[in-house]
């Protein structure tokens, strides 16, 4: 991701650079904070489009999230192809247990901008939820993030 970023960003000036990285600082700062939860799928957005809205290749990210939908942790789980990220939905049950998560929220990009959801994504996304639903994590939701706009499955009455 830093590689990536750092390719986009030495197209821009110095100053907006510098701006850029510290505004995902803060908002990686705002995310870790004591009581910031996840109430709505808007309270990621910002993040999430910084992150990914420039990767050239797809990435799927996983927000591990407490009771009151607090963060615990955020990585990358799985990357890919510029159109295809294989998910194994073991792995995926394996961290929220490592992290000891309530709930999740998934974010994958599609490099060509294009958020309308595969029927790969709706399937996989469904996969997911039985598989965690087994070890009573909830999925809050699962976001397309397109270079400036992000689909929401909640949103979309998909979850």
């Amino acid at each position: 991701m830093e590689k990536q970023l750092t390719l986009f960003m030495s197209e821009l000036p110095l100053p907006a650079q510098r701006t850029i990285k510290r505004a995902l600082s803060l908002l990686d700062h705002h995310l870790r904070e004591p009581g910031v939860a996840f109430t709505s799928t808007h309270a990621a957005r910002d993040w999430l489009m910084l992150k990914m809205g420039t990767l050239e290749r797809e990435e799927f990210i996983v927000m591990y999230l407490n009771n009151q939908n607090q963060l615990l942790a955020h990585e990358t789980l799985f990357s890919g192809t510029i159109s295809h990220t294989e998910v194994h939905p073991r792995e995926v049950v394996k961290r929220a247990l490592y992290f000891n998560a309530a709930a999740v929220i998934f974010a994958h990009n599609h490099p060509s901008g294009e958020m309308t959801p595969s029927q790969a994504d709706k399937a996989i996304t469904q996969r997911l939820v039985q598989a965690l639903t087994l070890v009573e994590v909830r999925v809050s939701d699962h976001l397309i993030v397109g270079r400036r706009q992000i689909f929401s499955f909640a949103e979309h009455g998909l979850l």
